[in-house]
């Protein structure tokens, strides 16, 4: 006779997710031995008012497109979707907002919802990419119990382009059975290990903004500098650490999980689910400084099905949902509502939520340093180096 559990342990769930993106195992035997076949309809029918909206509406059409980040939905969260409104999502993944607005500029793209960092959306704004959002469209999305740090970056002369999602730092995420003594605390250890004790093992993001922005606190500079004399000072660096780097990518979980790699640049969420399943990898935030970021849902203005747009958006911000979002990719929003839903080990955190000293010394992204020339070329060189 089988057992039945109402759930699995948090590793064996995120064990047979990576055995389903690795094709592996079946999405039927995935959703059934999960439980999620059975949430997502039950999630579908907990939301009976949402679902009679989008049928009554009943233009929202059969799908909506996201340009999104690695490791960051529910695959269950949209498939509730779908159930509830008859539109699929389709997610495209991509590792830099370099990439996203070079493919929005080249236009064609077909995405309804773009998945974008605080530092971009002025540059979005201007260049007439995304459009102002009609908020009564939106209702979940609730400014009062937002944090205005990570929502102002939205708003543009007065008028929301954006609505946050989730929020984070960048730091990076070492294996501790790699290296003999304390975890390293500075972003000057990052790259002297990468280069000695852990060459060959390291991994760079593929990302102008982090990777350039954390060789100049190497330096003491600031993450967002724009000096030639300090980018010069990077760009040696860089060039210096190419040949020992594992890899120069944005996706780097699987290398770290297969022990390939010990070492890369991390964001919030992917050092909280490895650290899920291999506690011994640890989550550094340099003590020179780095990144806080926060991401937002913008709506392009090239998209084919904004109604579609609208209600994957509110959707997804919906607090119960958001929340269910954030424990599985392991972001917090911003939103008092959602956090407070957490579970107490989230909350609890100090990947999630750092300590005051550590927090204090990260910058936001700047706009300038999106379009800034002599950043691009830097990234250029270090790349083809």
């Amino acid at each position: 006779m089988t057992q039945h559990r109402d759930h699995i342990p948090a590793k064996e769930f995120l064990q047979r997710l990576e055995s389903y993106r690795k094709g592996s195992i079946s999405r039927r035997h995935f959703l059934n031995v999960t439980g999620l076949g059975a949430a997502t309809m039950a999630m579908a029918g907990a939301m009976p008012g949402f679902a009679r909206r989008a049928q009554a509406q009943g233009a929202i059409g059969d799908r909506v497109v996201i340009a999104t980040w690695p490791n960051y939905h529910d695959p269950a969260d949209l498939d509730a979707f779908r159930a509830a409104t008859g539109a699929a999502v389709d997610v495209n993944v991509f590792g830099s907002n370099e990439e996203m607005l070079a493919k929005l500029q080249a236009g064609g793209t077909g995405w309804d919802v773009v998945v974008a960092t605080n530092y971009t959306i002025s540059t979005y704004v201007e260049a007439g990419i995304i459009e102002e959002l009609d908020l009564s469209r939106i209702p979940n999305f609730d400014r009062a119990s937002t944090d205005p740090r990570f929502a102002d970056p939205g708003v543009i002369d007065g008028k929301t382009y954006a609505i946050p999602r989730n929020i984070g730092t960048t730091g990076y995420c070492i294996n501790t059975a790699e290296i003999d003594g304390e975890t390293p605390t500075t972003w000057k250890e990052f790259w002297d290990l990468a280069r000695d004790r852990l060459s060959g093992r390291g991994i760079v993001h593929d990302y102008q903004l982090t990777a350039i922005g954390n060789a100049l606190k190497y330096y003491g500079y600031s993450f967002n500098s724009v000096d030639p004399a300090e980018l010069a000072k990077a760009e040696e660096l860089l060039i210096d650490a190419k040949p020992h780097l594992f890899a120069i990518t944005s996706d780097y979980q699987p290398s770290m999980r297969s022990g390939d790699a010990a070492l890369s640049m991390c964001w919030t969420g992917d050092a909280v689910q490895l650290q899920r399943d291999i506690p011994e990898i640890a989550y550094v935030l340099g003590r020179e400084g780095g990144e806080l970021w926060s991401d937002f849902f913008t709506i392009p203005a090239s998209a084919p099905h904004k109604d579609a747009a609208y209600a994957l958006i509110n959707f997804l911000l919906e607090p119960k949902m958001a929340a269910q979002e954030a424990m599985f990719h392991g972001y917090p929003t911003g939103d008092a509502r959602v956090d407070a839903m957490l579970p107490a080990e989230m909350r609890d955190s100090p990947i999630l939520f750092p300590a005051a000293d550590l927090l204090n010394a990260l910058e936001f992204g700047a706009a300038v340093t999106l379009t800034n020339p002599e950043r691009a070329e830097v990234m250029a060189r270090f790349k083809s180096a």
